[in-house]
């Protein structure tokens, strides 16, 4: 693929869990930058937000850095991955203690610019 008409973002510290990030990440590929904007405005999940900033920063990147067209920007991918991990303890009965684990998350966005003679032959 032409590494001009593509632009990414990523955050590397999102305080949730990758499965629960994924989710919603896996929910966005291969749409309509828009579309999945709006997707993601009225989603009810807590994390739906920090998707959006990650989102609305990729692609001011492929409209600021790399002059794409904003209405013809698709994500073309979403992955996430592990970060770090807090380790917290909590006390129990007896005078033990259990582990809390806090995840984060990393999350990748690359959006590509498509023009209506590839949209044709993806169909």
């Amino acid at each position: 693929m032409n590494q001009d008409l593509i632009a990414k973002a990523k955050d590397n510290t999102i305080r949730t869990s990758p499965l629960k990030l994924a989710n919603i990440a896996r929910s966005i590929v291969n749409k309509k930058a828009n579309n999945a904007v709006n997707q993601l405005k009225f989603s009810n999940k807590r994390i739906s937000n920090n998707v959006l900033k990650v989102l609305n920063a990729a692609i001011a990147n492929a409209e600021n850095n790399k002059q794409l067209d904003i209405d013809n920007l698709y994500i073309k991918e979403a992955f996430v991955g592990k970060s770090l991990t807090m380790k917290r303890f909590r006390p129990r009965a007896k005078g033990r203690a259990s582990s809390i684990i806090k995840p984060f998350s990393k999350l990748t966005i690359i959006v590509e610019e498509r023009s209506k003679i590839e949209k044709g032959k993806d169909k």
